[in-house]
């Protein structure tokens, strides 16, 4: 037994315009497949979606998760930096400094994201959405690995990552300490590849815990991995 990452997936005030921004700003399709939400093909090997979920909740803090994006040179960079300016974003400021080589923007409902300087080893060969960079722990990179199948790619420094067998995007963790809880985030949706009961017993016996809301309308099953970020199991598709 073992889920899939169905999608990368925003809570959004507004899912139609936040899927326009992120559309126009990484050059995406949108997928036309069933979804609780707007989602968009990501032309990534990892072969998951972007996903826009309708949602009331308020960001409160800096989020928990972000896109890191790579660039092919110091023009490439400029022009992905102008691009999402006009499309709506804006310079944030999370303490990075006026001297670091990366541009911190967050797009029209809030959420941080990285336009990283080129050369950058680790990314290499990742593509355009290079990395999706968690602050969480060492244990919670153990977790998704087991959970998604996905060999650790980093483990060193409490710091873990993971990627698909299939290349594409990593998934990154930062260490402690964990940064408070920001409402309003990115979270993971999974598919199983089989029984929907049976992996959400794997996923339990691996860390994770039931919410309260635990099944929605669609049979979904609401989870939160051992840091506490939520994350859904969908229904097979």
């Amino acid at each position: 037994m073992s889920s899939r990452l169905y999608a990368i997936s925003f809570d959004a005030h507004q899912p139609e315009r936040l899927a326009r921004f992120w559309s126009g700003a990484l050059g995406l399709e949108r997928a036309d497949d069933p979804y609780d939400g707007v989602a968009l093909l990501s032309g990534n090997d990892a072969g998951h979606r972007l996903g826009f979920r309708s949602s009331q909740a308020h960001k409160v803090a800096q989020n928990r998760l972000h896109f890191d994006l790579t660039s092919t040179s110091l023009q490439n960079q400029q022009e992905t930096v102008a691009r999402a300016l006009d499309l709506g974003a804006q310079h944030a400021d999370i303490g990075q400094g006026p001297d670091v080589p990366h541009v911190v923007l967050a797009d029209p409902e809030g959420n941080e994201f990285c336009v990283l300087e080129p050369g950058n080893a680790f990314l290499a060969g990742c593509g355009f959405l290079g990395a999706l960079a968690c602050d969480g722990s060492q244990a919670v990179g153990y977790f998704w690995s087991e959970a998604l199948g996905w060999p650790l790619v980093w483990d060193q420094d409490e710091e873990t990552a993971i990627q698909s067998p299939n290349g594409g995007t990593k998934i990154t963790w930062g260490g402690p300490p964990l940064m408070p809880d920001p409402g309003k985030d990115l979270h993971l949706d999974l598919v199983p590849d089989d029984d929907q009961q049976a992996e959400v017993e794997r996923l339990l016996s691996l860390g994770a815990k039931r919410l309260d809301s635990a099944h929605g309308k669609d049979g979904t099953v609401l989870l939160a991995d051992p840091d506490g970020n939520e994350f859904r199991l969908l229904t097979r598709r």
